[in-house]
């Protein structure tokens, strides 16, 4: 028994020293609000399961993002418009048992907030008290600005999100990059000031002009998330499988790669196959 407590407190990391980098105390949505007015940038990354967000968490993420960008990556979907609540629940409550300090913030995927306000509040809780998410992220300007205002009077923390929005992949024709001409630079603004309004406490701001995501920053109180929107965002979100090169392939501009961890993996499987084969594994040293 006491080698199964051991095991369950080491990979929780209970009992032991934090790590450099490695929070110790818990990020909230006034916490990250905060930020902005003392110029701290914002970490968020992606994370799908227990594993990665527990690494995460233990590397000092302030936001750890179940996004439904685990269509593509993790379930094999072309785009993310087939992912559904349960399986964004059965993703979240896995990275939940991983998060000890940073936010967990979950996406509401497509068609759970677009009906009506009551049906959103009921899917986005359903987030929040079965997934253990403190907080839903839902994508659009106008149109869902009432939903956002609905769901943060009923006490659940919303994060906007405009430019590149993924769920509208077919009426944008593909992952296009947006805000580029004035009218469509003016309306995102107007969307920020509105997504504000209704109690949105932060944005993301996906593939749009720097110039653009620099005066929607300024002209805001919350904090602005960018990917592929340059510097002068108030923080940065990456998806998991990009950062750590799990996929080969073609980069999106806004990807920068930190690690090659795909090519490392495939290496070690090929490693054991040809050990296995060969009857050099496993050896009396792997044996009982």
């Amino acid at each position: 028994m006491m080698d199964v407590i051991d095991e369950q407190s080491e990979r929780s990391g209970e009992g032991r020293p934090a790590r450099s980098g490695e929070r110790t105390e818990r990020v909230t949505v006034p916490s990250l609000r905060q930020r902005k007015p003392n110029g701290e940038k914002i970490v968020m990354l992606t994370a799908y399961d227990y594993p990665s967000a527990r690494l995460a968490d233990r590397a000092g993420v302030d936001i750890v993002f179940v996004g439904d960008t685990a269509g593509r990556m993790l379930l094999g979907y072309d785009n993310t418009i087939p992912v559904t609540l349960e399986e964004m629940l059965i993703l979240v409550r896995a990275a939940r048992r991983g998060v000890r300090h940073a936010l967990l913030l979950a996406d509401m995927p497509f068609g759970t907030y677009q009906v009506s306000p009551e049906e959103a509040i009921r899917n986005a809780a359903r987030l929040l008290k079965e997934g253990g998410a403190q907080a839903v992220k839902l994508e659009g300007g106008a149109p869902v600005v009432e939903t956002v205002r609905r769901l943060t009077e009923a006490g659940i923390p919303v994060m906007g999100h405009l430019g590149l929005t993924p769920q509208s992949v077919y009426i944008l024709g593909g992952n296009r990059a947006q805000g580029k001409d004035p009218d469509a630079a003016q309306r995102m603004m107007e969307d920020a000031h509105a997504l504000e309004a209704a109690g949105a406490f932060g944005l993301v701001l996906e593939a749009i002009p720097a110039a653009l995501a620099a005066e929607i920053t300024a002209a805001l109180t919350i904090p602005t998330i960018g990917i592929g929107a340059g510097v002068h965002c108030d923080g940065q979100v990456q998806v998991w499988h990009d950062l750590l090169g799990i996929y080969p392939g073609k980069l999106y501009r806004h990807v920068k790669r930190y690690a090659e961890i795909g090519d490392m993996m495939e290496a070690a499987i090929r490693a054991y196959a040809e050990e296995v084969r060969q009857q050099q594994f496993p050896t009396k040293e792997h044996s009982l």
